[in-house]
């Protein structure tokens, strides 16, 4: 990519490292559920630096107001041609942002795909649509000389790994952050997790599990739902292993999918087979009634989904972890107040509380972990 479709931004230890400049398609979904993609990414990317977003529902708005109500300079624009007169970084990137639990395209964002391909724009995309085995795409990618990536793909099935329990050659803690539903914040929460933990001392590693984590620039990971049945534990076996090898870490994180109570996703089952955490991590939402994309599946209880995991894998749930969508700060503390009594685990909410909590959440569970100083947590 040129220099111009790319940004200089400084690391924790003085190099500048070139992150291609990127603009992500999110129409109608930006700060929902399957906007998740966009979601993350504009709150973390270390591949991309993210230029705008595509939503025209949400037209000239903040992206960070949208999401957190903080401004974080990443403006929302209404199509393509805007993202690209606005010229904020000159983007050469165009990232599909949505993620919908089909992994398919309409009509429709087709078309505003072609029309990126034809300004000139690499794409990358995490549908389970792939679209370097379309011929349109393919044929429109070779005529305008750009690039197409396609995140979810796995690797050719002669390269796909078998579990073979070398996870218990992993000396270091593993924690999995799971989950009382999809698209409720795991990935946001490992990812605070593993640098709360960093920042105390404490080396961690984080494997992603899907599509949103491997675009952000994940070093360890792989999109478990893309990956056929019989090789989904041996591949994230096989990730964490490569971690711990190459990162001699104190702790792995392991990033969940789904819930295991869901009824159309799977991975979790995978992530509590495959990574064989010995603590767990449980984000819950309190303010949802159902399950994503499920109105006549109720929301599980935390403490009936911890039952669940406990009773399917020879785990503990050390911590829950609050989303607050549709809460004020108020509600926030009575709702950590109030599970901490009922279900006798530390409670917190990654984004709205000190990453001091998470940490001790972790320690608590694994005194060996504890470096320097104790944690003063209020």
């Amino acid at each position: 990519m040129s220099a111009s479709s790319s940004s200089e931004v400084r690391d924790g230890i003085g190099h500048v490292p070139v992150r291609p400049v990127a603009v992500v398609y999110c129409e109608g979904n930006f700060g929902k559920i399957d906007g998740k993609t966009a979601n993350g990414l504009v709150r973390q990317s270390e591949a991309y630096a993210i230029s705008s977003v595509i939503d025209s529902t949400c037209h000239k708005r903040d992206a960070g107001m949208v999401l957190d109500g903080v401004p974080n300079g990443v403006r929302i624009v209404s199509d393509l041609d805007e993202a690209l007169a606005y010229g904020h970084g000159n983007p050469g990137v165009f990232i599909v942002g949505l993620a919908p639990t089909s992994g398919l395209l309409s009509l429709e964002e087709r078309n505003v795909i072609l029309h990126a391909i034809a300004r000139g724009l690499h794409i990358v995309s995490g549908l389970h649509e792939f679209l370097t085995q379309d011929p349109e795409f393919v044929a429109a990618a070779h005529g305008a000389g750009v690039l197409i990536t396609d995140v979810r793909m796995p690797r050719e099935k002669k390269d796909l790994r078998m579990f073979t329990g070398r996870i218990r050659d992993v000396t270091c803690p593993r924690i999995a952050v799971l989950g009382t539903d999809g698209a409720i914040g795991k990935r946001t929460t490992a990812t605070i997790l593993t640098k709360a933990l960093n920042d105390h001392g404490i080396r961690a590693v984080m494997v992603s599990t899907g599509q949103t984590g491997l675009i952000q620039g994940a070093r360890y990971g792989v999109a478990l739902d893309a990956v056929p049945a019989q090789f989904v534990t041996g591949e994230l076996e096989a990730t964490v292993l490569e971690a711990f090898d190459n990162e001699n870490p104190d702790v792995i994180i392991v990033e969940g999918q789904g819930a295991l109570s869901h009824p159309t996703y799977l991975s979790s089952t995978a992530i509590l087979r495959g990574s064989q955490p010995q603590g767990v991590v449980l984000q819950h939402a309190p303010t949802r009634n159902y399950v994503s994309d499920f109105p006549d599946f109720p929301m599980p209880s935390a403490s009936s989904e911890i039952k669940l995991i406990e009773h399917f894998a020879n785990t503990k749930v050390i911590g829950l972890t609050i989303n607050h969508e549709g809460m004020t700060e108020s509600e926030v503390g009575t709702a950590i107040a109030g599970y901490e009594m009922e279900l006798g685990i530390p409670v917190t909410d990654a984004l709205w509380r000190s990453g001091d909590r998470l940490v001790a959440m972790v320690v608590s569970a694994f005194p060996s972990l504890q470096s320097g100083e104790p944690l003063d947590v209020p």
